[in-house]
């Protein structure tokens, strides 16, 4: 096991660094597809070892290197606008590849399609709950099942719809990590509304909306994008040429016996780095010094804490859960530097939330939703430090935080000569708040804190182990920051009841 674990390790920090150096190296450049070719590279390089299915690496491997090909043939760049989208065009193509080769899967979606329709009085209150802010600051695509999630409605959904339980899993994965179009539940009913639709009205086009993205799954997602300008590029050639070059790999992982859950989102949750976290946005973002050096701090903190404790671990899921732990710790013990904690700013984000509601009636459906993720990473690294520091007490030790009992290595960030002196990026003399004000913008964008290239390739290894098992969405309560502290929406999480 500990080869397995070396090589997560290895394969996760390999995407993880090329995002990084690339960034780092071009941050002052206008951003072109190429630039992210030391991804696709690092991607290239991950191989199934002996228990893990090879059919389910080659869905994360071809999807990446078909995604760089396609992508770099018909553009030369992206706007800044339309990098969010990137991974958003590749599991409308693979549902229509299951449908195509598995007439019973395609028979189920059609009667999921219907049940969206007979679920009126549901879809309904759930889209009045988004659009009046009802359940707080919320993650329209979380990949757990969170209250105003697409995620949780179309579960509750599922439930009630007389399909085998394997496709029930496989449509509510393609809405989690395989981000099946762009669209998130309540956006069509919140403009009608705003457009002077009765609620009744407003319904109406949220089911067809809901339904358009899993009858024409490609032409639902083009016509979204048509929607909201997308100009880079031709999205339908994209997914068209996709669909073709993906064909064979996905009817191989079906051959194989790999659960359509993880056909569907495997091969959406590893492309974002190109075009997106390698892309003109986050060139922009990491032009300032104190932001990147945060950024590469944490990498530097999930690389050494998960090598520290390689003779440590049980599961490869403890080798998952601390690399999202210690970057969760990285990012608050940043935090607290600056004299701020993860309860000051899920209070801060919780009320600008409610501003933001009546101010933005019509905000997109996706605004908050990395505001929940750093919220929730950063309430998640306040209950390891705190922990640390009541442990630590008056000793004046180093403080060590834990994460399901193994040491999180903070010391890179004290070694990182910029994060340790904000003096020289304000006025000198006041310089408290530095730090927070980059969080603050990394707050928008904490993906490569999180870190999605780390947590996609560690995934993609631990579905390779048990490919019969869907690995998505999350089941299980994720202690989600905002409900833990200020809004009291537990029990409207779906989390028990995953299908």
């Amino acid at each position: 096991m500990r080869e397995l674990y070396e090589k997560m390790i290895n394969e996760s920090m390999a995407a993880q660094k090329a995002d990084v150096a690339v960034i780092s190296e071009n941050r002052y450049n206008d951003f072109k597809i190429t630039d992210a070719k030391p991804y696709a590279d690092a991607v290239a390089g991950m191989k199934a070892i002996d228990g893990q299915a090879e059919s389910v690496i080659n869905l994360h491997k071809e999807s990446v290197k078909n995604h760089y090909e396609i992508l770099s043939s018909i553009t030369d760049t992206l706007k800044c606008e339309d990098d969010p989208f990137i991974e958003h065009f590749q599991t409308p193509p693979v549902l229509e590849i299951l449908c195509e080769e598995d007439g019973e899967f395609a028979d189920s979606l059609d009667k999921f399609i219907q049940a969206i329709a007979d679920s009126e009085a549901l879809i309904s209150k759930e889209s009045i709950r988004r659009y009046g802010g009802f359940y707080g600051p919320t993650c329209v695509v979380d990949f757990a099942l969170m209250p105003g999630s697409t995620s949780n409605v179309v579960n509750q959904i599922l439930q009630k719809t007389d399909i085998p339980v394997a496709h029930k899993q496989a449509i509510l994965s393609a809405k989690s990590w395989g981000m099946n179009t762009s669209y998130g539940v309540g956006d069509a009913f919140a403009n009608a509304i705003e457009a002077g639709a009765t609620a009744a009205e407003a319904t109406e086009k949220e089911i067809a909306a809901l339904q358009m993205i899993y009858k024409t799954p490609i032409e639902g997602q083009g016509k979204l994008m048509d929607d909201a300008d997308h100009s880079s590029f031709d999205v339908r050639d994209y997914m068209n040429k996709y669909k073709k070059a993906m064909t064979s790999v996905v009817k191989a992982a079906m051959d194989d016996g790999v659960h359509y859950g993880n056909i569907v989102t495997v091969p959406a949750y590893c492309v974002g780095d190109i075009g997106h976290h390698i892309g003109q946005s986050t060139y922009n973002m990491c032009k300032d010094d104190m932001t990147l050096a945060i950024v590469q701090a944490t990498a530097e903190v999930i690389d050494a804490t998960l090598r520290g404790n390689l003779d440590n671990y049980k599961t490869a899921f403890d080798v998952l859960k601390l690399s999202t732990g210690s970057s969760a710790c990285a990012t608050e013990f940043i935090l607290e530097l600056d004299g701020f904690n993860a309860p000051m700013v899920v209070d801060l984000f919780s009320k600008r939330f409610h501003n933001f509601v009546q101010q933005y009636p019509t905000r997109g459906a996706a605004a908050e939703l990395h505001n929940c993720d750093f919220m929730d990473m950063i309430y998640r690294g306040f209950n390891a430090i705190s922990g640390a520091r009541k442990f630590r007490a008056g000793t004046g030790g180093e403080l060590v935080p834990k994460i399901n009992g193994f040491d999180v290595d903070l010391s890179p960030i004290l070694a990182s000569e910029t994060v340790m002196n904000p003096q020289r990026y304000t006025y000198p003399a006041c310089a408290i708040t530095v730090r927070f004000s980059s969080l603050m913008r990394l707050a928008d964008y904490p993906c490569l804190l999180t870190s999605e290239p780390i947590t996609a390739t560690m995934m993609t290894n631990i579905i390779a182990l048990n490919k019969e098992a869907p690995g998505s969405p999350v089941r299980g309560c994720k202690n989600c920051a905002a409900a833990s502290l200020v809004d009291n929406k537990h029990e409207y999480c779906q989390w028990r009841e995953a299908v």
